[in-house]
């Protein structure tokens, strides 16, 4: 069963559902009608829960919050003025931003590192991250950006118990004093740095408050029109950036150090955490409560397919490494295989049972809960698990109809990693170059599918000038290419630079670090 060795150490849930195919639910009011909403709408528009894919996070890096899936929604309703999000500029923000890595390269040496060239990039390479390791330790400005309450309370790596329990306080009091490194110059204690500017509570605010706390004080502050609420990534993620399997244990899954060794929740934990978070958000005075589902995190390009699939038909391959490994061999290279995906795969169909059950219950009770079905739409952009193989899709399956802005681009983007070379980009542009979290066109089909959804409960959205627009409200793919800089101006060196992001996940243990906020 891969490195993490676990074949027998399935939960016997996930074992007994191995096989089955959830199938996404088209409907995010799941049938279930609940009375209108009448008055003028609550002070606060738009208020997010969540993890890295709500916080904005792109190539390693925390940097572009103003180009998050949220802030996109709150230009679309008109507010993006009002909607408060923190920022995190200066060297390509935090921890690392490949792209920011790959294009100083590039001004330095052009489309390729020649063989001669090796030696003194690496040498760049390992400066440049002195620099931001600097910068963020000792130089950065004070966190505190409004004086008051995010409006988008996401912080990266975080889970589901996280987001209930961790404070500016605790943040605050997990940074160590900096040290420097002669080898592994890498910020320390970035998420906890990039934590507290969500959280920073101004003055003479709580630094006990959670980022659930912190969307409870919004809601006494003149209430909530739209919550959403995306968690739950974490609670599996961590297979695919570590490669290895290891199901969290009855002992330690909340214990914020041992928890770090579990890479995958039993779904008993996670439904125990779901509901604890529940419990609270169903206290916050929201108008409408948006719960997202948990993607399968093993169609994200950083654990690529090798070799054949299990079968004819199969959805999986036989094993997943990482993307830049070109002649695979399962004695030297980091993987998990195709039962371990399986395996994944199948707990998160039962995270997500979990989390559209608690809707379908709440609905029922009168609540405004729906549900945003993000696993179905990554299933349905899936390029190399169906669309490039029409005997794996199951009989739900449908593609995604990109919009036509997209649509025109060439290559046209897909779910596979990120490649391009001295005449542009030439495979993926939906996921960013950390082969995990999304380009900013594909932070805009999260923002357009909310936005559907919003609609559909009632949500009205408005222009610059304050009138209201007609439905249905389209994002403008258009300017988000613009804005997107891998598709807009993209990097000519990246194929030739992918040693560089294998050398920081070797030397640095980077994608750990990088995408879970690990030590």
């Amino acid at each position: 069963m891969g490195d993490g060795d676990v074949g027998e150490e399935i939960p016997e849930e996930v074992r007994d559902a191995l096989g089955s195919s959830r199938r996404p639910e088209d409907d995010p009011a799941l049938g279930i009608a609940v009375g209108p909403h009448a008055g003028d709408p609550p002070r606060h528009r738009l208020v997010t829960i969540g993890d890295s894919l709500t916080h904005g996070f792109q190539s390693g890096a925390i940097f572009n919050t103003g180009l998050s899936y949220p802030a996109i929604i709150a230009q679309e309703l008109g507010w993006y003025d009002q909607f408060r999000h923190p920022s995190y500029d200066g060297y390509g923000g935090l921890p690392i931003n490949i792209e920011y890595v790959v294009r100083e390269l590039e001004s330095r040496y052009g489309d390729s590192v020649g063989v001669l060239e090796a030696v003194p990039a690496a040498v760049a390479v390992r400066s440049l991250m002195a620099k931001i390791e600097d910068w963020w330790e000792r130089d950065a400005e004070d966190p505190n950006r409004f004086g008051t309450i995010n409006h988008n309370l996401a912080v990266y790596g975080w889970d589901l118990f996280d987001a209930r329990t961790r404070t500016a306080e605790s943040c605050r009091g997990d940074i160590e004093a900096p040290t420097d490194a002669l080898l592994k110059q890498v910020v320390q204690n970035a998420n906890e740095r990039a934590a507290l500017r969500v959280l920073a509570p101004g003055p003479g605010g709580q630094e006990k408050r959670t980022l659930v706390g912190s969307a409870t004080e919004l809601g006494r502050d003149g209430g909530i029109e739209t919550l959403v609420v995306m968690l739950g990534a974490n609670n599996a993620l961590g297979t695919v950036t570590s490669l290895k399997v290891a199901w969290s244990q009855d002992e330690g899954y909340h214990d914020p150090d041992l928890k770090r060794d579990y890479t995958v929740w039993r779904p008993e934990h996670f439904r125990e955490d779901l509901a604890a978070v529940a419990a609270e958000v169903r206290e916050i005075d929201a108008r409408h409560v948006i719960w997202s589902t948990v993607p399968h995190v093993t169609i994200a390009p950083i654990a690529r397919g090798v070799g054949d699939k299990l079968a004819p038909g199969s959805r999986y391959f036989a094993h997943y490494a990482r993307p830049w490994v070109t002649a695979f061999d399962a004695r030297r290279h980091s993987h998990i295989t195709g039962d371990d995906a399986r395996a994944i795969d199948t707990a998160i169909d039962l995270y997500n049972d979990a989390i559209t059950e608690m809707v379908r219950d709440e609905r029922g009770a009168g609540r405004d809960w729906l549900l945003l079905d993000l696993c179905g739409l990554l299933d349905r952009l899936a390029s190399r698990r169906y669309i490039e193989d029409p005997a794996a899709r199951p009989n739900w399956w449908k593609p995604y109809p990109l919009p036509s802005a997209l649509r025109a681009l060439s290559p046209e983007p897909d779910s596979r990693f990120f490649a391009s070379g001295p005449d542009g980009r030439t495979a993926g542009g939906l996921f960013s170059l950390d082969g995990v979290h999304p380009t900013t066109v594909a932070y805009g089909l999260m923002a357009q599918e909310t936005i559907r959804i919003m609609e559909r409960a009632g949500v009205a959205f408005h222009d610059r000038a304050g009138r209201e627009r007609e439905q249905p409200v389209m994002v403008d793919f258009e300017e988000l290419i613009g804005l997107d800089s891998l598709l807009s101006d993209t990097p000519r060196s990246l194929s030739p630079n992918m040693a560089t992001i294998e050398r920081l996940d070797r030397g640095y243990g980077f994608l750990r670090r990088m995408l879970l906020g690990g030590p």
